[in-house]
């Protein structure tokens, strides 16, 4: 995040702006750029951008009747039994009442119908709540007070401290200096830590005045709305002079507005378009293997009932034409039976509706209910209780129960999920000397634990006190003015983007855009480098006591690609100074060559931070040439100014002053894990249950997290990483991983080869075993071209051989790609868990989506089937509930089935003594209760208690 100020590009337009837009309008049929106009509604309008409101219910009062209806009689047995009502209004062919079926099939299509009218009234009601907040909109020089579903594209709005944004919007001005607004992301990606955006100076200017605000008609030219939360391209124009625009100034609903009195945006994306909304996926009506099978049993048992008509109607045909002739005194033939085979016909469908009860109308609804119960258990289980939380384990949905004891697959998040996302300055290398073990008397190594004596910050009034550390050596060589620890801590202090409060003197209170960073500042602080403020042009930093001023004068912002963050600084004694903290891969191959020595040391000491799991940064510096630092500042301008290519002229002049580092150590950050995630990941692969972690995190990272989890175990046969960059590298690194798991599986000679051959049309794979134990990892530059085309194939085979996949630097429509890609090729059961609206896709692609409920955000927990607020619930919710539930529904249906057939068969062997008349056995009440109560109510009640 910068925080100097942007530069002004002075290209004017070619062409008018308005006419541009209205032509381009007119053109498209889908939207390829967005045009809008700030307090220009009329001008918006043209376009039909689509108001703030959200739905996300189904049905409304008109359609909910025939749309509920249509759903429902998808069912095989209800379309069954609707049949067979139209033939019971036949008279020729009734033995039995009409109200027979009429009445359990009303009681059935009732109790469903109920049951989805309450979930979709919720739905309402979370809509409308939503929907009906109050905003504050300027209009004409004044605010009015409006609801959400009213605010339209141009809008401008007012948002107050600890309000949610209601919109995506434009960040104009704030009451912060320099216009910055701090937001907590929690809703959108699960990290409770705060985030700083900046408007730029233009609209900084416009303050909190209404009138300027009103009179504001900036125009604005951005992308369509996409799925992107950290993507936003735009220009501004204004006053006749142009703005870019980047994510940075872009505030996305679902956001909350913290430690900030007010600010004002220009809304830019509204409703369905936010990309909160977009990134929500598409809500698809889950059904489980068991419905499934239900569905095939039905075809089954309506084709042997059909069979069984067809022998009970040629009894009829055969008994009379040799006993019915002697009977017509007593069974008369009607006018409309001219002969035994017409007779017989009739008969068929006599049999037909009085053998109707094999087919089990009250089956879905006792389904029901044993689903209702498996639910009820989840939430009253006081063992996936989270007391600190006060949030007990919630089954939000009751049809996918039983599926949870057949779950062969767990995708994953990282961050929230599988860690606490609470980040600890745990050890150190500085010059060349390892600080972080810690000692006893003899000069034994010890481990750290709680009765391990800490270090004593109390000469530091500004340490923090949550701070803990226990290696005196490191305090020892910091009071003894050690340059490098010096340089080290004051690298830490200088290079980063955290912000800090200070609302009580002496009391700091740091912002960090990500934990570790927040970690980091906080042990310069410690230490006793404690950064104390910072603004547009200056950062303030109290060394051992004494606060110096730096002048910031540029900040080379960290990336994906780049891997590393710079700081250009001008020292209080006049010297220019940059300092880089990033990943050792990049780093390495930026040190002076006189580092040489020291780099091997420090790589050895990173190799030890790794095996215990600890998240790595290399920290180096260079002293600047003012004269080169002033020719590099009028390259960076010009960089700054491009319209065209404009990443790749900035990653240009970046590399021009990131070289010939001076080495100054390493940090290692420990990641906590939250509490039984490495016991839980054990269970599951003891249950032949593969993890799969889905992450946008860093590779290194994510890595170390597996190793931690137990997902990757040191003494695996061997680790595949695919980094390539176009499809003919990735394809030699997925088959060469193969080639070594299992190397008949790349000749046509293999079984799986000649399946796929031979029936190219069948997309489920067989299971292939390796010959050892393997990981597998994949970053998503390479993940994006692995499942393009026949690559998918490869990718997919290559990974479930594997026991555990890492996907790093993933979006969150690449995690739904991953999901689909498994259920597409191998018949198993999925499940999704994650914590932040980055995971909704991947949970509503999974068969079963588990959101991680508490302090990490919401929208993850809404938009799935069940929810707990510990990672380590899953292996109660699997291998206990998913047992159970599914072993009381095979049971159920075992019973069920056998209950339903003893039933029927009394009147097919009644017929043998009946004449094949299609005569009754019981009475005609008596049929109409006995499967929907009767016999119904003890396997019901053995299904439902037993374990």
């Amino acid at each position: 995040m910068k925080y100097i100020k942007p530069f002004i590009s002075e290209i004017p337009w070619n062409y008018s702006w308005y006419y541009c837009a209205m032509s381009l309008f007119e053109r498209q049929d889908g939207e390829q750029e967005r045009y809008l106009q700030a307090n220009n509604r009329e001008f918006n309008t043209r376009f039909g951008y689509p108001n703030n409101t959200i739905k996300t219910s189904r049905y409304n009062v008109f359609n909910f009747l025939p749309l509920n209806l249509f759903e429902q009689f998808q069912r095989l047995a209800n379309a069954y039994f609707l049949i067979l009502l139209f033939l019971q209004l036949i008279p020729q062919i009734s033995s039995l009442a009409w109200y027979t079926t009429v009445i359990p099939l009303m009681v059935v299509l009732s109790i469903t119908a109920v049951k989805d009218a309450i979930d979709d009234m919720k739905r309402h009601q979370n809509d409308n709540h939503v929907n009906n907040r109050s905003v504050m909109v300027v209009m004409n020089g004044r605010i009015k007070e409006d609801k959400w579903m009213n605010i339209q594209v141009g809008d401008i709005i007012k948002l107050r401290n600890n309000q949610p944004v209601t919109a995506d919007i434009l960040l104009l001005s704030s009451s912060e200096p320099y216009s910055l607004t701090y937001i907590e992301t929690a809703e959108l990606d699960g990290e409770t830590n705060l985030k700083v955006k900046q408007a730029i100076p233009v609209t900084s200017d416009l303050e909190d005045n209404l009138e300027l605000l009103s009179a504001f008609d900036g125009k604005v030219t951005c992308e369509s709305p996409n799925n992107k939360l950290d993507k936003f391209t735009g220009i501004l124009t204004y006053k006749g002079k142009d703005f870019t625009l980047d994510h940075d100034k872009l505030l996305l609903r679902g956001c909350i507005i913290r430690n900030t009195d007010w600010c004002y945006g220009l809304v830019i994306y509204t409703g369905p378009d936010t990309k909160l909304m977009q990134n929500c996926g598409k809500s698809t009506f889950k059904r489980t293997h068991m419905d499934h099978l239900l569905n095939v049993l039905v075809v089954w048992i309506f084709l042997f009932l059909g069979s069984m008509c067809f022998i009970l109607a040629i009894g009829h045909g055969i008994w009379e034409n040799k006993k019915g002739y002697y009977f017509q005194n007593y069974l008369p033939w009607e006018e409309y039976v001219p002969s035994s085979a017409v007779s017989a016909i009739l008969v068929f469908w006599s049999y037909f509706i009085i053998l109707n009860t094999m087919v089990p109308i009250s089956l879905y609804v006792s389904v029901e209910i044993i689903r209702l119960g498996n639910s009820c258990y989840i939430n009253w289980d006081r063992k996936m209780f989270y007391a600190p939380k006060n949030s007990p384990a919630q089954a939000r949905t009751t049809t996918l129960n039983e599926e949870l004891g057949q779950v062969k697959y767990v995708f994953s998040d990282k961050t929230g999920t599988l860690t606490q996302n609470i980040m600890v300055f745990n050890k150190c290398s500085i010059n060349g000397m390892f600080y972080g073990h810690v000692y006893d008397k003899k000069g034994m190594k010890v481990e750290v634990s709680e009765e391990t004596e800490k270090v004593d910050f109390s000469y530091n009034k500004l340490a923090d006190p949550k701070f803990s550390f226990y290696d005196k050596t490191l305090v020892e060589a910091v009071k003894k003015g050690d340059r490098w620890v010096h340089l080290f801590f004051l690298s830490l202090s200088l290079c980063h983007t955290v912000m800090s409060e200070e609302k009580v003197e002496g009391k700091l209170v740091y912002q960090a855009q990500s934990p570790d960073e927040g970690a980091l500042v906080t042990a310069a602080r410690n230490f006793g480098f404690v950064f104390r403020y910072r603004t547009s042009e200056t950062i303030a930093v109290v060394e051992m006591g004494e606060t110096k001023v730096y002048q910031l004068l540029a900040i080379l912002d960290f990336s994906n690609v780049r891997k590393r963050m710079s700081i250009v600084v001008r020292t209080p004694e006049d010297r220019v100074m940059l300092f880089c903290k990033g990943a050792d891969t990049i780093l390495c191959q930026l040190l002076h060559p006189s580092c040489r020595f020291l780099r091997d040391v420090t790589m050895e000491h990173l190799d030890d931070f790794a095996v215990e799991g600890l998240r790595t940064l290399m920290v180096a510096y260079r002293e600047l040439d003012n004269s080169f630092f002033q020719a590099w500042s009028k390259k960076h301008s010009e960089a700054c100014l491009s319209l065209e290519n404009r990443e790749h002229k900035m990653s240009n002049v970046y590399e021009e002053i990131e070289k010939d580092l001076m080495l100054l150590g390493a940090t290692a950050i420990e990641d906590k894990l939250q509490d039984g995630v490495p016991e839980t990941v054990t269970t599951l692969n003891k249950a032949q249950i593969k993890m799969w972690v889905l992450t946008g995190d860093k590779q290194e990272t994510a890595v170390n997290i597996a190793y931690a989890c137990n997902i990757f175990e040191e003494e695996m046969d061997g680790m595949f990483i695919v980094e390539g960059k176009n499809n003919e590298t990735v394809l030699q690194e997925l088959r060469s991983a193969r080639d070594k798991m299992k190397p008949e599986s790349l000749l046509e000679s293999d079984p799986v080869n000649i399946y796929l051959t031979s029936k190219p049309q069948m997309l489920r794979i067989p299971e292939e075993v390796p010959n050892g134990n393997y990981g597998l990892i994949i970053n998503g530059c390479s993940l994006a071209y692995a499942l393009e085309g026949n690559l998918e194939l490869e990718l997919v085979r290559t990974a479930c051989m594997c026991k555990g996949v890492i996907c790093c630097r993933m979006t969150p429509l690449q995690k739904a790609q991953v999901v689909e890609m498994v259920k597409r090729y191998k018949k198993v059961v999925t499940l999704a868990i994650g914590d932040g609206a980055n995971d909704v896709s991947m949970i509503k692609a999974a068969h079963i989506g588990v959101g991680i409920s508490g302090q990490e955000g919401m929208q993850a927990m809404l938009n799935s089937d069940y929810a707990f607020s510990q990672f380590h619930y899953l292996q109660r919710l699997l291998l206990v509930h998913g047992r159970w539930s599914y072993n009381r529904m095979c049971k159920f249906l075992s019973y069920f089935f056998y209950k339903n057939f003893a039933f029927t068969l009394v009147h097919f062997w009644y017929a043998f003594f009946s004449g094949f008349s299609a005569q009754t056995v019981y009475d005609t009440w008596f049929i109409t209760f006995y499967n929907l109560v009767y016999t119904s109510l003890p396997v019901l009640g053995l299904s439902l208690f037993d374990q």
